[in-house]
């Protein structure tokens, strides 16, 4: 467990050093307004009511004293992500102040501007639903789609994690939008921000598999668990009104146990405190063979684990996996989730909640590129962060248990869930439903009352369909465009991009916009060189190089690093269980051809039989590659025979 420590810790705001509040086993230091200096407080009742003021410049730290990033000390100060938040919006200005663009993330919230706009800034900004396994009521879905049209951009936006984002809403409708999501059966609380975020898990609505009816359930568990308690969300959004349906007494029992020294105590945020997270924390939950969910991209993926009558019994848990890296900064790097071990089924809240804690106390804080677990995981060693976590959770971790090959499933098309009606997986492209699209899919899903899935791979599934509904269903998708899966292309089946410009901050180019026509212009070249059209490879695309959209585990990823330039990153598998390596860097998007055409003709020529271009990436090897693309003259028109 994590020694309380006695020093005094400081942070750099603008250009003074402050002392920072601490963050040090049970005990929190913090900013006393009556007595002006840092005091130890309870975080109770009694100290909700605190504001910040302005922090008195510290004295030069010694070395001994650890500096912090701003944000910590935004986090500590916020009086639970309420301040200056609340003030900020009662504000007439358009935006909101640096403080409270921090604290609104952690209400599901990102503050943009339009990029391609000169002059003055014109802001808005962008909601993210949380939809554990990405389910969404009937009733949730039509305020949203209604929501979109009325406050936003006229288009909802499926995400890489299984939720809605709505872009364009204005800071003056913010808390309408909000409040009508709440009550209407949703929440934004902890889509973004320094805590964990929607946690996945596969979308298709299999009502007698016992092995996903359960990891349904577990991910609705463990957001339950590690959701904020301390009522600033309701309190912003709704006056107060808490809209919550009752817990399961497992996920209060655990939230509660403090047998090993996890939480805070009598703190309104027993797990996350005043500080909450040192980044954002990210945990996937599936069964043995399905990898619709990126399992090994998580802060922490969970697998069930079944007897031989398909009874789940525990679980086996991956750590230390994430996507965010930064350009021509060696020190950060994707990185696949690897093996921490076995527990028994009813050990799953208690396991993962010692897993936050060792991230809550050990992830850096001072600087936000490091503050992802996987450096902490990566920097230890899996003994030494087993061992910690051990110390949280109380017991050993039994060895892993050996789980079958991953396969990459879509759920696209009609199939039937087990209990007599069906379901029906509709291919998005890049997610974004507008325009007939949008308008069919309302019809549908008003008319018959359904529930709806939001998938990983930004698709959407109808659910509960009976079947005397299903010839009238489908001829309404069909005229509407939203085709089978049959009749698109299979690149774009299981293609991804983040949205990128105009509105994200990060981007670097275009990744959303710029993909349809990267798409079919991969299409050509394989058409040119001769591979057939059943066939295809995973393509991802980014603006920036934070992987929103998982780029570092496709077979072919684009990571943006300039204007129409990005990185080219090769070797993913279709089944996402390989990190991509980089490839070349700056390549100009009008001067693609000129680097897939080798590439694919040598794959077309030497793969092995079934061999997927992410795996004969690999098997040559990119010096090869490099080799081949720097020495190609073009296609004769004989070779392609």
């Amino acid at each position: 467990m994590a020694a309380t420590a006695a020093v005094m810790k400081t942070a750099v705001v603008g250009d003074q050093k402050v002392p920072a509040s601490g963050f040090f086993g049970r005990r929190s230091l913090r900013w006393d307004p009556v007595h002006r200096s840092l005091r130890s407080l309870p975080v109770g009742p009694t100290s909700r009511a605190i504001r910040a003021t302005s922090s008195p410049a510290a004295t030069k730290p010694s070395e001994s004293e650890v500096k912090r990033s701003k944000v910590e000390i935004i986090k500590e100060h916020s009086n639970f992500l309420r301040y200056p938040l609340n003030e900020e919006l009662e504000t007439e200005a358009p935006n909101i102040n640096e403080a409270a663009t921090q604290l609104i993330k952690f209400h599901g919230s990102y503050q943009q501007t339009d990029r391609e706009e000169r002059g003055k800034k014109s802001y808005s900004f962008m909601l993210r639903t949380k939809n554990p396994s990405g389910k969404v009521p009937n009733q949730l879905y039509l305020a949203m789609d209604t929501l979109a049209d009325q406050f936003g951009i006229g288009t909802l936006r499926l995400t890489t994690r299984q939720t809605f984002q709505l872009h364009g809403i204005l800071k003056k409708n913010l808390k309408t939008v909000l409040s009508t999501i709440i009550k209407n059966m949703g929440s934004t609380l902890g889509a973004c921000g320094d805590l964990n975020r929607n946690v996945l898990a596969p979308a298709a609505p299999y009502n007698s598999n016992k092995e996903y009816l359960f990891a349904q359930e577990t991910a609705d568990n463990i957001a339950a668990l590690l959701t904020p308690q301390s009522g600033a969300y309701y309190d912003v959004w709704v006056d107060g009104e808490k809209i919550m349906s009752a817990e399961p007494p497992e996920v209060v029992k655990a939230r509660e146990d403090n047998s090993h020294g996890t939480n805070f105590p009598d703190s309104p945020e027993p797990i996350y405190g005043t500080q909450f997270l040192p980044r954002k924390f990210k945990i996937a939950v599936t069964v043995p063979t399905d990898n619709s969910v990126d399992v090994l991209t998580n802060d922490i993926g969970v697998v069930v684990v079944s007897d031989s009558n398909g009874e789940p019994q525990g679980f086996n848990i991956y750590v230390g996996g994430g996507m965010g890296r930064t350009h021509r900064v060696e020190a950060t790097f994707p990185r696949l989730a690897e093996p921490l071990g076995y527990v028994p089924k009813e050990d799953i809240l208690y396991a993962i909640k010692a897993i936050v804690v060792t991230q809550r106390e050990n992830g850096r804080r001072d600087d936000r590129r490091y503050s992802r677990m996987k450096y902490l995981v990566d920097k230890w060693g899996i003994d030494k962060f087993r061992s910690v976590v051990e110390q949280y959770y109380g017991k050993k971790f039994e060895a892993s248990r050996e789980l079958p090959e991953w396969e990459f499933k879509s759920y696209l098309g009609w199939q039937e869930q087990g209990d007599g009606k069906l379901f029906c997986g509709i291919h998005i492209d890049n997610g974004r439903i507008g325009g007939t699209h949008k308008k069919t899919l309302r019809d549908i899903i008003e008319k018959h009352g359904i529930d709806v899935r939001l998938t990983p791979n930004q698709n959407i599934i109808l659910t509960d369909i009976e079947p005397s509904w299903r010839d009238s269903i489908a001829a309404s998708l069909a005229q509407a465009g939203l085709l089978e899966p049959e009749d698109v292309d299979p690149l774009n089946l299981t293609a991804m991009a983040c949205p990128a410009f105009p509105l994200c901050p990060l981007a670097i180019t275009e990744a959303e916009r710029g993909i349809p026509g990267i798409l079919k212009r991969v299409r050509a070249v394989l058409d040119k060189v001769g591979i057939k059209g059943d066939e295809s490879l995973v393509i991802r695309v980014t603006g920036c190089p934070n992987g929103c959209a998982r780029p570092y585990m496709a077979e072919l990823g684009f990571v943006g690093d300039g204007p129409n330039s990005y990185q080219i990153w090769l070797g993913g598998t279709p089944n996402q269980t390989a990190l991509a390596k980089c490839f070349m860097n700056k390549v100009k998007i009008q001067e693609l051809e000129k680097v897939l055409e080798p590439l694919f003709y040598n794959w077309k020529i030497s793969r092995l039989q079934n061999e997927s271009f992410g795996s004969f990436s690999i098997r040559m090897g990119l010096d090869k590659l490099q080799d081949l693309v720097n020495k190609w003259d073009g296609l004769v028109e004989s070779t392609v025979a």
